[in-house]
């Protein structure tokens, strides 16, 4: 078999992935395309381990590796993605830019730049700092 067709199907997964990353907005399908990149690059190195014959196999070492990886990034990732849902009600990643209270979000960002802080907005930092 010619190395060109699993580089080949590689690329495709890869692109895929990239493009998952990039247009999706749900946080479980960016976690998916990650998933599919990190798969290409496995095909890849299976793909190359045996077109070079490697007596020591590295290259499925090294899947062997990836894929651990990948296994304890999908566990914190949703874990994240879950923590996520259960405080804002969504896994869309554009509204999760701000991680932090959303009344105190809601209430920083509503005050003019001259007026003071909300009364104990001071408090709430100092807990979250401690």
């Amino acid at each position: 078999m010619h190395l060109a067709y699993p580089v080949v199907l590689a690329a495709l997964l890869f692109s895929v992935g990239v493009y998952g990353v990039l247009a999706r907005r749900n946080a479980v399908l960016v976690l998916m395309s990650v998933e599919l990149m990190l798969n290409a690059v496995n095909l890849n190195l299976v793909a190359f381990d045996a077109w070079l014959r490697d007596s020591l196999h590295a290259g499925q070492a090294l899947t062997l590796f990836t894929i651990t990886v990948a296994a304890a990034e999908v566990g914190l990732g949703l874990a994240v993605v879950l923590l996520l849902f259960r405080a804002r009600g969504t896994a869309d990643i554009d509204r999760a830019t701000a991680l932090g209270d959303p009344a105190e979000t809601l209430a920083v960002e509503e005050t003019p730049v001259g007026a003071e802080a909300p009364a104990g907005s001071e408090a709430r930092k100092g807990q979250a700092a401690a």
